[in-house]
């Protein structure tokens, strides 16, 4: 109900506004926090019409409680929403309620009938049948849509300045750009790099470069166009940042700890013609899952950037066979059949892997030397076999 009055109470606002001398239109930028969906910042849009009508409007909001939210999401039906709501909650929300998050605010010079133009583009998208939007995490989210709504109002684009370091120099791509900015979340990072394929690696232009909220607030400059003025900075009393994940929880050191314990079975298997089930079987069992989820994002997700994904030559469902086959004697050919396709189609990937644009994550090969040393020994004992029976 308090949504509900803050909307009329805009719509009036809006049906009534005229032109002031302390109106003020703005695009404001808060600094990362610590939760995921919060590395790069956030971005909305400040319309102050007169001293008692003073909104924001935040675009990329969503509700994990919403039915299906976690299917709807990870198939691409990423249906997020306009919100609304006072200046004095924004400033609260990011600098008092436990967030502690700097906010830069970039005036934008519009003349008073350009106010209310935008004005009345907020109004129709706040409206309850069009204030749901299909979010796109790099293309269409909570920086872009703000930037675009003013750009709609003023009739062309604003001119944007260079990107900050570490993005000012060399071919950017998106996935350059989540790894500066996850930096500290290593394991988040893995997982984006096993779901999303060569879509995020082409190198930006400098208005792809905006999407997120943190490279924007820099590129708005006053010498980029004449209509961004002066920002003005909100500090907090203090700072949260995250702290770093430790060396020894990362992926890169967990990966190749695996890889020592795959290299000690495997070495065991060699000696004593034991077969390491348990290990196995744990191994390809995770495997069989992130192969459902890579499969799952390339043929029936919507998401933009989850397909082609080379991945799926080594990640795919197909892993299931050794995973339960292995315990059941009568299925013996299959498992074999199984570890010769299945060393063939990831030898293939690592073979043509620098003839391709999409980026591998560094703890992505202790793994896939793993399998390749699985799959591998499966095939050198089976033929070894072979010849003895001859």
């Amino acid at each position: 109900m308090n949504r509900l009055a803050i909307f009329f109470v805009f719509v009036l606002s809006v049906i009534t506004a005229k032109s002031q001398s302390d109106t003020l239109v703005s695009l404001v930028c808060t600094s990362p926090g610590t939760e995921i969906y919060e590395l790069e910042g956030h971005a909305a849009i400040h319309l102050r019409l007169d001293a008692d009508r003073d909104f924001v409007i935040s675009y990329g909001q969503f509700d994990f409680n919403s039915p299906n939210f976690v299917y709807r999401f990870v198939s691409g039906q990423t249906d997020y929403h306009v919100a609304l709501y006072p200046w004095s909650s924004f400033i609260y929300q990011y600098q008092y309620q436990g967030a502690e998050r700097t906010i830069i605010e970039h005036p934008i010079k519009l003349t008073g009938d350009e106010v209310l133009r935008l004005a009345a583009l907020l109004e129709e998208n706040l409206r309850p049948e069009n204030r749901e939007y299909r979010y796109n995490y790099v293309k269409d989210n909570c920086a872009t849509r703000p930037l675009q709504m003013i750009e709609r109002t003023i009739g062309r684009e604003i001119a944007l300045g260079p990107a900050p370091e570490p993005f000012c120099e060399g071919a950017t791509t998106f996935r350059d750009v989540m790894r500066y900015y996850h930096r500290n979340y290593p394991w988040y990072q893995f997982g984006i790099d096993i779901c999303l394929g060569s879509g995020i690696d082409y190198p930006l232009s400098r208005r792809e470069m905006a999407f997120a909220p943190t490279i924007l607030t820099s590129m708005l400059t006053p010498d980029a166009d004449s209509i961004v003025g002066e920002a003005r900075v909100y500090e907090p009393e203090s700072v949260v940042t995250s702290l770093p994940t430790p060396w020894y929880l990362s992926p890169i050191f967990v990966c190749y700890v695996f890889f020592v314990i795959g290299l000690w079975v495997t070495i065991r298997q060699l000696r004593t013609g034991k077969q390491p089930r348990v290990f196995d079987t744990f191994y390809f069992g995770v495997k069989f899952l992130c192969g459902i989820l890579v499969t799952f994002l390339i043929f029936v997700s919507v998401h933009e950037a989850t397909s082609p994904n080379m991945l799926l030559m080594w990640l795919n469902p197909l892993a299931i066979i050794p995973c339960i086959f292995l315990w059941i004697k009568s299925a013996k050919k299959a498992v074999n059949c199984y570890h010769f396709c299945n060393f063939a189609l990831v030898f293939a990937m690592c073979a043509v892997w620098p003839l391709q644009n999409q980026v591998a994550n560094a703890a992505f090969w202790p793994i896939i030397f793993t399998d390749l040393m699985r799959s591998g020994t499966h095939i050198y004992l089976f033929i070894k076999e072979k010849r003895d029976e001859k």
